[in-house]
């Protein structure tokens, strides 16, 4: 056939390549997913990728904020009567570093752990007492921070493994050689006796006003699986239109919301210290037990889904879209959210445990060996997904792995 003149494209067909084409695609396809998976992992950024960064940033500053609000009013209500003590009782004229030590100790952060308190409370004290007692045997002067700073500091690695002991008595003992000695009236005693009071005072709200000590470790639970659930979703929407670069998305979710689970781990080490040592909580030592278990499996949920969407990029950029894995994805995202609600209200997690072991029992990769090993690779990392999931509602190890299919 010949092609008519004046350069017309030839007739309709099969898309005509030029050697050497169809090899270049094949290479081109996976550094593309190379890159998404960058993008998804944070190596590299564009704007698609901020927005969704942005969005889990918001998300959790809100949630800090909300957190936040009653550890900062007891902190403040703890400092003023630290003040009020000094101020009124003990009849100090200026007790600054008695709401010093109190804010100092127990801070914004909710997970206010004994030994923690204790720590910061001893080295306000420890820096005090050292920089009073060498102000009045050799004076101030820059050669005196540093020798103050060098004595502390060892001193309080003497005392204590801490690394907060040894930096507030660093801190605290270069502030007591730089305060000027016209700031108050009640010398080294008056000074080292605030920083005590506000300690104190901090260790006992740290001890004995805890709250609900379960409240925080469900919160945080609730927003780890729904945060997993979230980004499972869009792992959904990626495999069912075979957009890579949604998977990209649910990676970046994924990263960002690590910081969750690493708020949860943190509370739960709180809460269990909380409830050896206070014997008003000993009731709660099995739910905390039962909350610290399934922190540590959330976390490993969270990083076996990020592997299960770095595996979608290549699957997709070779294969295309997955509807039926994509079903079961959208499977377990449900569990997790109706989980992450039995999670925070402490119900029995039957809906979750119900719909994880349907999933498991379809999750046989031979299923998929006429679709390729991608997809086959898919169905087996979903499988230790769905294990996590069944653990979490408190089945075994042993028990979770049953509802597998052979093979």
């Amino acid at each position: 056939m010949t092609t008519p003149a004046g350069g017309d494209d030839p007739p309709a067909g099969p898309e005509r390549r030029e050697p050497g084409q169809a090899s270049s695609d094949a290479l081109r396809r996976p550094a593309r997913a190379a890159r998404l998976v960058a993008t998804g992992l944070g190596h590299s950024m564009d704007l698609r990728r901020w927005r969704v960064l942005g969005t889990v940033y918001l998300r959790h500053g809100s949630r800090r904020v909300r957190e936040a609000f009653v550890p900062v009013l007891t902190a403040s209500l703890a400092a003023a009567l630290a003040y009020f003590v000094s101020g009124e009782i003990l009849g100090h004229q200026v007790p600054m570093f008695a709401p010093i030590a109190a804010w100092v100790c127990l801070g914004f952060s909710p997970d206010r752990q004994l030994r923690r308190v204790a720590e910061m409370g001893v080295g306000v004290a420890l820096g005090v007492g050292l920089g009073e007692l060498l102000v009045h045997l050799v004076g101030v002067g820059p050669v005196q921070v540093g020798l103050v700073l060098a004595i502390s500091a060892l001193t309080a690695r003497f005392l204590d493994r801490g690394q907060l002991l040894t930096t507030q008595a660093g801190v605290q003992s270069v502030v007591i050689i730089a305060l000027p000695t016209s700031m108050v009236a009640e010398g080294a005693i008056g000074r080292w006796s605030d920083a005590l009071v506000g300690a104190a005072l901090a260790l006992l709200v740290a001890a004995f006003l805890p709250g609900d000590v379960k409240r925080r470790p469900r919160r945080l639970a609730q927003s780890a699986l729904d945060e997993l659930a979230v980004m499972l979703g869009t792992l959904t929407k990626a495999l069912r239109t075979g957009d890579p670069q949604l998977a990209a998305d649910a990676l970046a979710q994924g990263r960002g919301s690590q910081s969750v689970l690493d708020a949860w781990a943190v509370a739960q080490r709180s809460a269990a210290e909380l409830v050896r040592v206070n014997p008003a909580l000993r009731a709660d030592r099995r739910v905390i037990a039962e909350l610290s278990r399934a922190a540590t499996l959330a976390d490993r949920a969270m990083r076996n889904a990020r592997v299960v969407s770095r595996r979608a990029i290549v699957a997709m950029e070779e294969d295309g879209a997955s509807p039926d894995i994509a079903d079961h994805v959208a499977a377990i995202a449900s569990a997790l959210h109706s989980l992450a609600g039995a999670l925070e209200h402490g119900d029995p997690p039957e809906h979750a445990r119900t719909t994880l072991r349907r999933v498991a029992g379809e999750l046989a990769p031979e299923a998929y060996a006429h679709e390729g090993w991608r997809k086959q690779t898919l169905v087996s990392l979903l499988r230790s997904l769905a294990v996590d999931g069944l653990q979490m509602t408190g089945m075994s190890s042993e028990q979770a792995n049953e509802q597998l299919p052979e093979g």
